[in-house]
């Protein structure tokens, strides 16, 4: 089976041959037929959590493995657990689960000490937590859906737009505003999650 495009052209990760081994769904020969029913199961993850009226647990390793297996699980095999190979992005896979121990234990720290206003912990969470790239695809989606939760259930505010409202290249913007991050500046990707 092959998948028709180079996903990096997109800022994705590439999905690995291997990885593609964990495809249960043998039909999909697209990256666009694979997206579809990526998003109909997210859809299905996004009604379980609005079941919850609490998430007493969302700042854990548990939580966070499980978001991604309800998120991705009907796709793929491998959903929820942590990737075993190097990628484009993201630190070395042997290092995941300390780094994202460390990360949560910022973040613990950050809304103790009210080091950032909520929106800017929220933000910082997400753009940590994909760099980490803890999962061998769909970090993204995953690491945006972490921070509406924590915006909503940890500080009871509105989820972000993640661009919605934004005018021109949205996948651009967005991509722009993670560079900048990356050089310490969040405004823009604050701004964007904002619009």
């Amino acid at each position: 089976m092959g998948i028709g495009l180079d996903a990096s052209e997109f800022g994705q990760t590439p999905i690995d041959p291997d990885q593609l081994s964990g495809l249960k769904i043998t039909m999909l020969h697209t990256h666009a037929q694979i997206n579809a029913y990526e998003q109909a199961n997210i859809n299905e993850a996004l009604r379980w959590l609005m079941r919850k009226r609490t998430l007493p647990t969302l700042l854990t390793t548990e939580f966070i493995c499980l978001l991604h297996r309800r998120m991705f699980g009907h796709v793929w095999k491998w959903a929820g657990t942590f990737r075993k190979v190097e990628t484009n992005i993201g630190v070395p896979w042997y290092t995941i689960p300390t780094e994202l121990n460390v990360l949560l234990a910022d973040v613990q720290y950050w809304i103790l000490h009210q080091t950032f206003s909520p929106v800017e912990i929220a933000i910082r969470f997400k753009f940590r937590l994909v760099s980490i790239h803890c999962f061998p695809n769909g970090n993204g989606r995953h690491a945006r859906l972490m921070a509406d939760l924590l915006m909503q259930y940890r500080f009871g505010l509105q989820r972000f737009s993640w661009g919605a409202h934004s005018k021109g290249d949205v996948r651009k913007l967005y991509l722009s505003a993670i560079q900048q991050a990356a050089e310490g500046n969040f405004v823009p990707l604050i701004d964007f999650a904002q619009n």
